[in-house]
């Protein structure tokens, strides 16, 4: 799988699947969730409220992924998976790595072929975007997936830089 760094809103990046970083309730919430739910319309909500009704009455827990519609995004799917908040004393990366391997799982069942992920768990959730990315890139890099094309979308310069260097580290 090639994995690729673009920076960007995630709800602009045309691929088959975007990835969301969810909060359990899967309704909507701040930061990349709140954007796609916003840019995405009534139909990714009513898809998720559906998953809630059915499902997933309890929400989502973290570390596993799901899939809906992309409403009006320029992506076929949603796929919506619920990272760690960021501890100092309990490390809770695997969780964060498990995200990653959840969604190429979910994207693998849906025939997906490009995936855009943006650093999960970097955001509200506090995790440090430098180990966020560096974990990210070596998750990506070491899960078996029939994904072409991983696309690291960081919102900013930061996390463009932080997930260039993780690549590079890892390329090394």
């Amino acid at each position: 799988m090639d994995i690729r760094i673009v920076r960007a809103d995630i709800t602009t990046v045309a691929a088959d699947a975007i990835v969301n970083a969810a909060n359990p309730s899967l309704l909507g919430g701040g930061g990349v969730d709140g954007a796609i739910h916003r840019a995405g319309g009534p139909a990714v909500l009513e898809a998720c409220r559906a998953l809630r009704a059915t499902s997933l009455p309890d929400g989502l827990a973290r570390g596993r992924a799901v899939a809906t519609t992309a409403g009006r995004l320029p992506a076929r799917w949603v796929i919506h998976t619920v990272g760690p908040v960021f501890s100092r004393t309990e490390d809770r990366s695997g969780i964060l790595a498990d995200c990653y391997r959840a969604a190429l799982a979910v994207a693998d069942e849906l025939g997906a072929r490009s995936v855009a992920f943006p650093l999960i768990s970097a955001g509200v959730y506090g995790w440090p975007p430098d180990d966020a990315a560096r974990i990210a890139v070596r998750t990506l890099a070491a899960t078996p997936t029939e994904v072409d094309e991983a696309i690291l979308v960081a919102y900013g310069r930061r996390a463009q830089e932080d997930c260039t260097r993780a690549l590079a580290e890892l390329r090394d």
